[in-house]
Parts: C-alpha cells; structure tokens; sequence
C-alpha cells in the first residue's frame, strides 16, 4: 500500500518536473547597466511572468568593458535592447537581426547647452556622446544643419559637461536630463533641443535577437517578448511596486543612483511609450519611423542601402 502511494505521489510530481525540464534558458541583456530604463523586464522576472510562460530567463547586465551586442555576437545572450537607429546600422553591418518587442515609441535624445542658447546657434561646439553608441540622430542632425560639432566622447555621467571641460552635450530626457536638473542647472527651452520635436521622432528602445537565435530558439523568444510587454503593463498599472523592485536590482549591482532620479526616469519612460497618435502602448515598429530613420541615416552615409520594417520583423 506505501509502494502504491508513494508511486501515486510520484506521478502526480511528474507534470510538474516535466514544465520545469521543458524551460529553456534564455540569456537577456539589455544596453546599458541597471537601471528604470529597463523595469518592465525586472517586473516580469520578480512577478515569475517569465516562468509562467515557461522560459527560463536571466538577465545579464552589460559591464563598460564588455557591451551588450558583444555578448550576442558570442552567442552569450539571446537578446538585448537596442534603439532603432542603432540597430539599422548592426544590420547594415551585416548582422541580420529580428524585432521580438517594441516598448519606446517616441524619441528622448537630447543637446544641452551650457551657454544659454539654442544648441544650434553653437557652429563648431565640443559636444559630448557616449561612447557606447545611442548618437546616431545627433551624428545626422549636425551634418544635415552644418553645425560643425566637434565629438568629445565620454562613458558615462555628465561630469565633463558640468565641470565646463565642453560646451553641450547629448543627454536622454529620462536620464542624464534629470541628472542635470540635479546639479542645479537651468534647463529651459532655449538651452535644450528636442529630437522629437524637430523631425527626429525616430523610436528608440525595441528587444532584438540575431535571426541565427530567431530560427534555432523562436517560441523561447516569443514567450519572452510576451511576457516582457505584460512586465511593462503591469509597471504602467504599478508604478510605486514596480520602483521597489527598481531599486532592488539596483543595490544587487551597488549602482550609484537614488530614488528620485529612478523615479523620474520610470515616468520618462513610460510616457515615451505611448504613441503620440494613439496615446496608447503600442508595442510595435511604426512603419514609418523605420523609413525615416534609414532615410537619414543613408543621407548622412551611415548607411549603405535603404532598409525596411520588413528587414527587422520575425520572419
């Protein structure tokens, strides 16, 4: 009679281990360290939305000496976030890559000037932009408005901009926008230029995975894709529960940031998710966008051909 119960329990187990051997892992990257930036995908990790759909995931920040896409050259991560000029020049690089999920639908580059002045009235400024990459619309509007910039780079934070080392500097309205505020410094209308206001409204943050990873694990992507727009609903329908967990991931890597600067960037964030048109959480490639994109990109020579919505969509 034991022998039949402990079998009976057994193989009520079973089920249970059997989901738990069919997860497959899937290595996430995003592009930069932790931060608000990215709380939809921590939401779905911490909620166990990723382990409902039955995808193992673990989330892999980048370091300063190792980025994101190196990662996913080498086959250590399946996916990483990427803007959409960023990744029409991968692709133009001959790297195929595939949208799984778009959560930014408006652009949150900016120029901050330190001399008062509309940052197009500067001919000839040194201007910060980072290393990492992310100046792409920058790089295009300076050789379309003949502004003569001369490109400082820099890692991270705002440090040579404040110090006076250079005279503007490209910042994100979520990030080190609000950094400066912090500082102290007046930011107005005449000292900051909004990309999105002036043509440049090109979409930023999108999931990508390399069309190798597309083929060989496409239902682990599209379970993660699902699961991470639900982390994002839940985070627009929770922003204080979601800024809690915000900050755990954020002292797990000992990041120097606080509370107030991650909570402006959440509601950033979240606001350039929603479709000017629609006003909606769209989650997907505007057409349109892509076509404006490559179109600059190709007259300013960052690009060799045109691309198309359809070169970045599963296929």
């Amino acid at each position: 009679m034991n022998l039949i119960r402990s079998i009976a329990a057994l193989a009520a187990l079973l089920p249970s281990f059997l989901a738990l051997r069919a997860q497959e892992t899937f290595i996430f990257t995003p592009q930069w360290t932790p931060q608000a930036q990215f709380a939809g995908f921590y939401v779905a990790q911490e909620k166990g939305f990723y382990q409902e759909e039955g995808v193992d995931v673990k989330i892999v920040h980048p370091s300063a000496s190792r980025t994101a896409m190196d990662r996913i050259r080498h086959d250590e991560s399946q996916a990483t976030t990427l803007q959409l000029a960023q990744a029409l020049e991968i692709i133009d690089g001959g790297i195929p890559l595939v949208n799984i999920l778009q959560t930014s639908m408006n652009n949150g580059l900016v120029i901050v000037s330190r001399r008062g002045a509309n940052p197009l009235e500067q001919k000839g400024a040194r201007v910060g932009i980072w290393n990492a990459g992310f100046g792409q619309l920058a790089m295009c509007m300076n050789q379309i408005e003949d502004l003569g910039y001369e490109w400082v780079r820099f890692i991270t934070s705002v440090n040579l901009f404040v110090s006076g080392a250079i005279d503007a500097t490209l910042a994100m309205s979520y990030n080190e926008y609000y950094q400066l505020l912090q500082t102290g410094m007046d930011l107005n209308e005449d000292n900051v230029y909004r990309f999105c206001d002036h043509g440049y409204n090109i979409q930023e943050d999108g999931v990508y995975v390399t069309l190798k990873t597309w083929k060989r694990q496409r239902e682990a992507a599209e379970r993660f894709a699902r699961a991470s727009r639900r982390g994002w609903e839940w985070a627009a329908e929770h922003p204080g529960e979601t800024l809690d967990i915000v900050m755990k991931y954020l002292g797990r890597d000992a990041v120097g940031t606080n509370r107030v600067l991650q909570k402006l960037m959440l509601d950033e964030v979240l606001r350039l998710q929603l479709d000017r048109e629609s006003q909606q959480r769209e989650f997907r490639l505007r057409p349109d966008m892509v076509s404006r994109a490559s179109a600059l990109m190709l007259q300013c020579g960052m690009l060799k051909k045109e691309w198309t919505i359809q070169d970045l969509l599963p296929r």
